[in-house]
C-alpha cells in the first residue's frame, strides 16, 4: 500500500483524460487512515459542539434570546460534522480497524439520532446502485423519469409533486426522517434481526441521554436547545445529500449502459463550497471522489484534488449553482439530464 503522502508527491501528469476505472485504481493509494488524525478530528468537532450546546442552554437560562438563532445554527453545523464522521466510520475509512469504526459510529448515532448499523446497510446499497434506474429507492431520493411521471394517475403525480416540493424535501422530510422514521425504519421487518437491534439499541441510548439532560436542565430548556439544533442539522444534511446527486448533468442509466465507476464519477457532484463551509461539512462536497473510493478518509480528499487538479472541474457546483438544483425533479432519458416539471411538460 502506497502512503497518501508519497502518492501525492509522485502524482503523474497526463494530457489524456482518464477513465473512471483508471481513477478508481489511482485513488486506492489514498485509503489508509491515520488514527491520530481521526482522533483529532473527533476532538475538534465534539468539543465545540458540546461548548455550543452549553452556550445555547445558557442563553435560554439567562434569557439571551437574541443569541439563539446564531447558536442553534453553529451547533447544527458541528452536529452535521459529527454525522459525517459517523458516515466515514460506516465506510470503514475513519480508523484502521473495523470494530473501532463501528463503535465510534454507533456512539455518534446517539447524537445524530441515526441507528448506525441500519443506516450503514442502506448507505452501502446507495453506493453500489447510484445512478441505476432499475435499482432506485434505497438510500437515495426518489427520482422518476419523465415517462414514468406522465404515466401516473393525477393522484400519483400530485403525491410526487408534494414529495419533491422544497418545503417537504428540506423541512418536513428531514424532521420526519430523523425524528420518526429512524426510530422504527420502514421495511425493517424484512431485514436481518441486526437492523431491529441497531434501531432499538439506539433508541434506548437516546432515551437515556435525553432523560439525563432533562433531569439536569428541565424538559423545556432541553427541547428549546436540542430540537432546533436537530432540525437544522437534519435539513442541512438532506440538502447536502440532495445536491450531491440531484444536479442537471447527473447520471441515470439502465442496466445495459450502467457502470458503477462512471455513475460514481459523473453522477456525483463536486460541491465546491467556501473554505469554512468545506471544513464544517467535512469535505463531503468532494463527492465524486468519495463515490469512486469510499474508503478515503474525508481529511485526505483535498489532497486528491491537489494532486489531480483535473478532478476539480468534474461535475462542479458552486454554492450559487446549487440553488438552481431545487427545481430539478425528473430524469429526462432523451436529453440525459434532470429537468423541472415545467421543462417536462414542454
Amino acid at each position: 500500500m502506497i502512503d497518501t503522502q508519497s502518492a501525492g508527491s509522485a502524482a503523474p501528469t497526463s494530457c489524456q483524460p482518464r477513465s473512471a476505472q483508471e481513477w478508481t485504481r489511482i485513488l486506492l493509494n489514498y485509503r489508509t487512515p491515520s488514527n491520530g488524525r481521526s482522533i483529532f478530528e473527533i476532538f475538534v468537532t465534539f468539543v465545540p459542539f458540546a461548548a455550543l450546546w452549553s452556550l445555547t442552554w445558557a442563553a435560554v437560562h439567562f434569557g439571551y434570546w437574541q443569541l439563539l438563532a446564531v447558536l442553534w445554527l453553529l451547533a447544527a453545523g458541528f452536529l452535521v460534522r459529527l454525522f459525517l464522521i459517523q458516515h466515514d466510520c460506516g465506510h470503514g475509512s475513519f480508523f484502521r480497524h473495523r470494530a473501532t469504526n463501528d463503535w465510534i459510529g454507533r456512539a455518534l448515532g446517539v447524537l445524530t439520532l441515526t441507528p448506525y448499523d441500519t443506516w450503514r446497510h442502506a448507505h452501502a446499497i446507495h453506493h453500489s446502485t447510484t445512478g441505476h434506474l432499475e435499482q432506485r429507492g434505497i438510500g437515495d431520493i426518489d427520482t422518476l423519469t419523465v415517462s414514468e411521471y406522465k404515466a401516473l394517475p393525477w393522484l400519483g403525480r400530485l403525491r410526487y409533486r408534494a414529495y419533491r416540493h422544497p418545503l417537504t424535501m428540506f423541512l418536513v422530510g428531514p424532521a420526519y426522517m430523523f425524528l420518526v422514521r429512524h426510530r422504527l425504519p420502514a421495511g425493517m421487518l424484512k431485514c436481518h434481526w441486526t437492523g431491529w437491534f441497531s434501531t432499538m439499541a439506539t433508541n434506548l441510548a437516546i432515551a437515556v441521554v435525553a432523560v439525563a439532560f432533562i433531569w439536569l436542565v428541565g424538559v423545556g430548556p432541553f427541547l428549546l436547545v436540542q430540537l432546533p439544533i436537530t432540525l437544522l442539522a437534519a435539513s442541512i444534511g438532506v440538502w447536502l445529500f440532495y445536491v450531491q446527486h440531484q444536479f442537471e448533468q447527473t447520471v441515470w442509466e439502465h442496466s445495459d449502459d450502467w457502470s458503477l465507476q462512471d455513475a460514481a464519477l459523473h453522477g456525483s457532484s463536486h460541491y465546491d463550497l467556501p473554505g469554512p463551509l468545506r471544513w464544517l461539512t467535512a469535505n463531503i462536497g468532494i463527492h465524486h471522489v468519495h463515490h469512486l473510493c469510499s474508503r478515503i478518509p474525508y481529511y485526505r480528499l483535498p489532497k486528491v484534488l491537489k494532486d489531480y487538479p483535473e478532478l476539480q472541474n468534474v461535475s462542479r457546483l458552486t454554492l450559487l449553482d446549487s440553488l438552481a438544483c431545487v427545481r430539478l425533479t425528473l430524469w429526462d432519458k432523451n436529453r440525459q439530464k434532470l429537468v423541472s416539471f415545467r421543462e417536462a411538460a414542454a
